[in-house]
């Protein structure tokens, strides 16, 4: 399932009080992904870690209480986390999150709580939905497994896998990746997610380390480490790959100047340097700037000027009101419906 299709369904799971268990390669938005459903809905969200709880943490903490009638009772009082689900009053989501790294001594006590939404007698709120993430087993990430009476306990269990065109239009709309890097991806859309597990001190390309290639283009470390940590990020192929377009990024033709000369500035040959060329005009489209990178874009091979006018519209919604927008709209009309 992409990303896109899987928010929505968090959402949808939220509101009904769904259990889910979302599985895939490190790296690749499980978490953030549910972070940011439970914040659309307007929910509460609890983060639990199995992989550092005891198997008594689902418990209680063991207490001796005394009845009205004065005579003493054994018993394990809720606390904390616990604690808040039992008296939770509004819509809270709660994230077992790595659960396939917990021991099953860990995972087994967390039976009762998805689908008996009990705690040693105490009734879970109803207010209150359970969502788990875990790699897989293959991902060389700790995960054991999952007892097979836990995973059942789930309405489902969902595969997510990247999907480019979500990608950039999460990056396009935070505003904080680098376009280089996504204008590359563009380019390269098999190296968004190509994790593959090694005993070794490298690191693979995946959503989150491209996140972390862009902090690195963007924070200005000296030139002579800046490769060496992309290579880091990333892992030497794709780091090397990713080195040259850069290279290329940082000798394009001033996209200042072509934003001022829309018609006579130089439309490039090559594909990777048009893929640079249109990343850096997007991140500049704005009021006063969208009218002449649109004029520009109808000189253009037609998937390029659309890619460029899609990506600059969902940087800045307020665009597609511009006159210049509506009259390229209807001039592709084809690939936009």
């Amino acid at each position: 399932m992409k990303p896109s299709v899987l928010s929505e369904t968090l959402r949808i799971a939220i509101r009904n009080k769904d259990p889910l268990l979302i599985v895939g390669p490190p790296g690749i938005g499980k978490t953030d992904l549910t972070f940011q459903a439970a914040q659309a809905e307007g929910a509460d969200l609890i983060v639990s870690h199995p992989v550092v709880s005891d198997p008594t943490d689902y418990k209680g903490m063991p207490w001796v209480i005394t009845l009205p009638d004065g005579t003493q009772k054994a018993t394990f009082l809720p606390f904390s986390d616990l604690e808040e689900l039992i008296k939770a009053t509004r819509p809270t989501v709660f994230l077992l999150d790595d659960l396939g790294q917990a021991a099953p001594s860990v995972q087994a006590p967390a039976m009762q709580l998805i689908l008996g939404r009990r705690i040693n007698g105490h009734k879970v709120s109803d207010e209150v939905v359970f969502i788990a993430c875990t790699n897989r087993r293959q991902d060389m990430a700790g995960v054991t497994g999952i007892l097979e009476p836990v995973k059942s306990r789930f309405i489902s269990i969902i595969n997510l896998e990247a999907d480019l065109d979500d990608w950039c239009k999460w990056a396009l709309a935070s505003n904080t990746v680098a376009f280089e890097v996504i204008s590359f991806l563009r380019w390269k859309p098999a190296l968004l997610c190509d994790f593959k597990p090694t005993k070794e001190m490298k690191n693979s390309p995946c959503p989150r380390t491209w996140n972390a290639v862009s902090k690195i283009v963007q924070h200005s470390y000296p030139k002579e480490a800046e490769a060496e940590m992309i290579m880091g990020a990333v892992g030497e192929g794709a780091g090397v790959e990713f080195m040259a377009f850069l290279k290329i990024a940082r000798e394009l033709p001033s996209p200042d100047y072509v934003i001022m000369h829309p018609d006579e500035a130089d439309v490039p040959k090559s594909p990777s340097t048009l893929y640079a060329l249109c990343g850096a005009l997007s991140a500049r489209a704005g009021d006063n700037t969208f009218g002449n990178i649109v004029r520009f874009a109808n000189r253009l091979p037609a998937e390029f000027s659309v890619m460029m006018i899609v990506d600059s519209t969902t940087k800045n919604r307020n665009l597609v009101k511009t006159k210049a927008y509506i009259d390229w709209s209807l001039k592709h009309t084809d690939v936009l419906i």
